[in-house]
């Protein structure tokens, strides 16, 4: 596995705070990290610290964990104040919160746009406003607005402009989303939070209460399976789209890719299980997978197939 130390910072350590921020956070997005180039990886490091912050600030939370650190105001007052401070960042104010120096120093040097920025703070915002998704195309919108975005922006930081790179990138952060959305499916209806469409839900006779019961197990199971399924194409398409990354950073997506679709695998091979114990990957199993991401890196193709018919897509901000 190739070096891990951060670049040296000048002024302050930004990059080695973001550094423990990525280590405690998640484990499979610090494996795939570690593989980027030095300068890739602050950028990558930089900006999921902002993205981290963001989260936990809107649910209250320290690093996803139920802690109670968010502060005073309402949450509708605290999206408010990110979106103000990340105007401010983009704007080259002075920005004494640390995630806001971290976003504002990636944004600079890899030329992110404020409207992607904008727009992963309007998935917060539909977090915040309680928002219910009636179809799995309402599903799909929120994915692209906490995932789908950050995938376009970590790909403009591995250097990547081709509009066609950038949707695939996009589509791999929805694959990671309906992802995160099987697996948690019983601890966020328990936490008042129901990403599953309303329509599967009537599929089955379940209504938002009935998810969190144990009773209904099986029926959840039927449905995290179908997300892990809906996951797949966006997956393949994100596969295409490493392919004209630069090296090392298509070694590290392939890693993560690779990561996330195990997690996804493995909850449907649980079943009604799934919900016992969080569904992660082993020590193991990331070695493994940082194996397959190098050969994925090695074997570039050398055409570039078009985008799998029917998949949703979201126009990308500019």
């Amino acid at each position: 596995m190739p070096e891990t130390r951060l670049l040296p910072e000048t002024g302050d350590d930004l990059a080695a705070r973001a550094a423990e921020t990525i280590a405690k956070g998640s484990q499979s997005f610090a494996t795939a990290a570690r593989l980027f180039d030095p300068v890739t990886r602050e950028g990558a490091l930089l900006l999921y610290a902002w993205c981290r912050h963001c989260d936990d600030v809107v649910d209250d939370q320290h690093l996803g964990f139920n802690r109670d650190v968010a502060g005073p105001g309402t949450p509708e007052e605290r999206i408010a104040e990110l979106e103000r401070l990340t105007r401010h960042a983009f704007a080259g104010e002075v920005m004494e919160n640390p995630n806001f120096r971290a976003l504002q120093r990636v944004a600079r040097r890899h030329g992110l746009p404020l409207s992607l920025a904008l727009a992963h703070l309007d998935g917060f915002r539909m977090d915040v406003e309680g928002r219910r998704y009636h179809t799995i195309e309402d599903t799909l919108d929120y994915c692209h607005h906490v995932a789908g975005v950050v995938g376009t922006m970590m790909s403009m930081v591995m250097g990547a402009r081709e509009a066609s790179t950038l949707q695939r990138a996009a589509d791999l952060g929805l694959a990671f989303q309906l992802t995160n959305i099987a697996r948690d499916i019983v601890p966020d209806a328990l936490a008042g939070r129901m990403y599953l469409p309303g329509d599967w839900l009537a599929e089955l006779g379940l209504d938002r209460a009935g998810v969190a019961l144990a009773e209904n197990r099986g029926k959840v199971a039927v449905l995290a399976a179908r997300l892990v399924a809906l996951a797949e194409p966006y997956y393949a398409s994100a596969r295409i789209g490493i392919d004209a990354l630069p090296r090392r950073s298509a070694w590290a997506v392939a890693t993560a890719h690779g990561v996330y679709r195990a997690i996804g695998t493995e909850v449907v091979r649980r079943g009604d299980r799934a919900w016992d114990k969080r569904v992660s990957t082993s020590r193991a199993d990331k070695v493994v997978e940082v194996l397959r991401g190098a050969v994925v890196a090695a074997r570039r193709r050398r055409n570039d197939p078009p985008r799998p018919a029917g998949l949703w897509c979201h126009d990308l901000p500019r």
